[in-house]
Formats: structure tokens, C-alpha cells, sequence
């Protein structure tokens, strides 16, 4: 159960009833904060419901998953140090099922590069302690990123690309992908056939992966084979070729 919501508190069980106000009302985006200190979870939760949000707030690592399957929040606050699965932990395991953008809240600015590559899954980060205005700003240019609305004309061999939301579907599946997969998976989609070398995606990926920028890659393109081949009956379609990178190729199967 998570320790509080802006409409329930988990001591007691109490919910605070609210009715909305007659009208048409745009439904509050909701924020899940995750934040095994009371203080910062509680200044956090009230500065974005002053701005406008609903919010969750959890302390436990292990609660993440079935709250996030349940709520589907617009984006997640995400501390590193937490008691049951840390930060790192929980980035794998939503990463599994969900594209929800995660902020990573962190006084270790040593793990960052970790953290956004390779072993990561987050989106962008914040470093302890930090402006309200600028977690606010980042919040923003995320859910902008994520919630555009979809362009038409731009369907490639079944595949959908949502430059507004930076978003990519396969017929009418939207694909969970992080950012950087958003960027690869787009890169390989321009050009169906064309070889890609590993330092191509350099750029899509961010000039944050400094360290071992190969594996890095393959790391993600290992991700983006089996998001696509969950619901594409075909396979991926993107092609290794040895000793050079990666292709798209829409008649290739890797199934089986």
C-alpha cells in the first residue's frame, strides 16, 4: 500500500473524498514519488500538488511494481537508496512492462552514467539537494515528451513514429521504450537496410555513455529485439552484422 496519495492515506485506511467540481476538467496528472524519507517525500508530495498534480508517495522499493501497475503514473520520482529494491533494481524491473519517464532523485552524483546507461533506465536525474523549480522544469520537458499527440504520415513497414511524444508503435501497439530507445529504434527505422555502426547511435544515445560505449549500445539494442518481439509476430527485424552494427531489415525473422 503506498504510505500516502493525495486522495488516501494508508494509516487507517481513510480515504479523503473530494468531488470534483461540475465541468469539464482536464484529469491531474499523477506523479508517483518513491522516497524512504518522511521529510523529503512529505515537501515533495506538497510543493506538486500546490503545482497542480495528484501524487503517490512509497517508501519501499518492493511496493513499486503493483502500484505502478496500478495507477500507471504519469512519471515516476525515483531515490536511490531504498529499502527492499533500490533505485537501480526498480529502474529493471519497470523497464520490463512500462515507458513511464523516471527521475531519478539521488545524492550519489558517482552513479549518473550508471544510472542513464547501461544499467539504468532512467530518464534524467536530480542531484540532492536540489531546486523545486528545476525538478519542476524537468517534469515538464518530460511529460511534454511523452504525452504528444500522434503525427500522422509516418508509418514505416508497419512501425508508427510519434516525434511529439517521442513515441513508436508497431500497428496499434505502442512499444515501452525508454528515451535512448525512442532514438535508436527511430535511427534504424529511417534508412530499413542500412548497416548502422555501433558509433552512429553515439549521439541518439547521449554523451553520457563515456565508458565502454559499444556494450552500452548492444545493451540497448538487446532491449528494443525483445520489446519488439513481444508483439510483433515476425521478430524484430533489426539485424546484427558482424563486425560492423546493427540494420533494419522489415522481411528478416528472428523468431525461433
Amino acid at each position: 500500500m503506498p504510505l500516502r496519495t493525495s486522495s488516501h492515506l494508508a494509516s487507517g485506511g481513510t480515504a479523503l473524498l473530494n468531488p470534483p467540481a461540475f465541468g469539464a476538467q482536464p484529469q491531474p496528472r499523477r506523479i508517483l514519488i518513491v522516497e524512504d524519507d518522511p521529510r523529503i517525500a512529505e515537501q515533495l508530495s506538497r510543493y506538486l500538488e500546490g503545482q497542480g498534480y495528484e501524487t503517490t508517495v512509497l517508501a519501499n522499493g518492493l511496493q513499486v511494481e503493483p502500484e505502478v501497475r496500478r495507477l500507471e503514473p504519469s512519471l515516476i520520482l525515483l531515490d536511490l537508496m531504498l529499502p527492499g529494491l533500490d533505485g537501480l533494481e526498480v529502474c529493471h524491473l519497470l523497464r520490463r512492462f512500462s515507458a513511464v519517464p523516471i527521475i531519478i532523485v539521488t545524492a550519489r552524483a558517482d552513479e549518473i552514467d550508471r544510472l542513464l546507461g547501461l544499467e539504468g533506465g532512467a530518464d534524467d536525474y536530480v542531484c540532492k539537494p536540489f531546486s523545486p523549480r528545476e525538478l519542476l522544469a524537468r517534469m515538464k520537458a518530460l511529460l511534454r515528451r511523452a504525452e504528444g499527440r500522434l503525427q500522422t504520415g509516418m508509418t514505416r513497414h508497419g512501425f508508427t513514429i510519434d516525434e511529439g511524444a517521442q513515441r513508436i508503435a508497431w500497428e496499434d501497439s505502442w512499444l515501452p521504450l525508454t528515451p535512448v530507445e525512442f532514438r535508436l529504434l527511430r535511427k534504424l527505422l529511417s534508412r530499413p537496410g542500412h548497416v548502422f555502426s555501433r558509433g552512429s547511435f553515439l549521439d541518439g544515445a547521449g554523451d553520457r555513455f563515456s565508458q565502454n560505449p559499444g556494450r552500452v549500445i548492444d545493451s540497448h539494442i538487446k532491449n528494443l529485439r525483445r520489446k519488439i518481439a513481444a508483439i510483433r509476430p515476425q521478430g524484430s527485424a533489426i539485424v546484427s552484422v558482424y563486425g560492423m552494427g546493427y540494420r533494419f531489415d522489415p522481411a528478416a525473422s528472428d523468431v525461433g
